[in-house]
């Protein structure tokens, strides 16, 4: 059991396994392929999502308070090993989100109607729009930036610290714009009127 938990890879294989169980179990009996496909859509949405607002969230409340409190020579840990595989991760969870959602949307029958708030479906749309936004950050300006900032593109001193900076101010105007995208797609799910 030791060996399976120390090994990220064969810790995420086992959930998968027991995902992969749960979802025979629930599949017994009458089945709706149609309704299983969405299903799996919106989990692979779900998950994408976690990935991605979570690696937002540890960069702004863990990672970049907690720079200036590494000493000098370990902070090459962080820029040249944990931030650019955080980084991939990152952007990654970005397109795997908004594309499932994008998906999901469609084949619902309400992306039309979401992306231009019409027919009762504006708090989604706020919401796809929102993660829209943030996904442009992510790919145009941030992404961009950290490269300079980590030493990937090699640039002079005052323009790494000029990017540094322009990165965690767009991650911070991710992490103000995700709190009501998180309102937005889940108050979607329910009815208040």
């Amino acid at each position: 059991m030791t060996s399976l938990l120390t090994n990220l890879r064969s810790a995420v294989i086992t959930g998968f396994v027991f995902a992969l169980i749960f979802i025979f179990f629930l599949a017994q009996g009458s089945f709706d392929q149609t309704a299983f496909n969405m299903w799996l859509l919106r989990w692979l949405h779900v998950i994408s999502g976690i990935m991605w607002v979570g690696i937002l969230y540890y960069f702004n409340f863990i990672q970049i308070p907690n720079m200036v409190n590494i000493p000098d020579d370990q902070k090459p840990a962080i820029s040249k090993v944990i931030a650019p595989a955080a980084l991939w991760w990152f952007r990654w969870g970005s397109v795997a989100t908004v594309v499932t959602g994008l998906i999901l949307a469609h084949l619902n029958g309400y992306l039309h109607d979401a992306m231009t708030f019409s027919n009762g479906f504006w708090p989604i749309g706020i919401g796809m729009w929102l993660a829209i936004i943030m996904f442009l950050n992510v790919w145009i300006v941030i992404w961009p930036n950290q490269k300079k900032a980590l030493g990937i593109v090699e640039v002079d001193a005052e323009t790494k610290a000029k990017a540094a900076r322009k990165a965690m101010l767009f991650s911070r105007k991710n992490t103000i714009l995700s709190i009501p995208m998180l309102v937005a797609m889940t108050v979607a799910q329910n009815s208040f009127s």
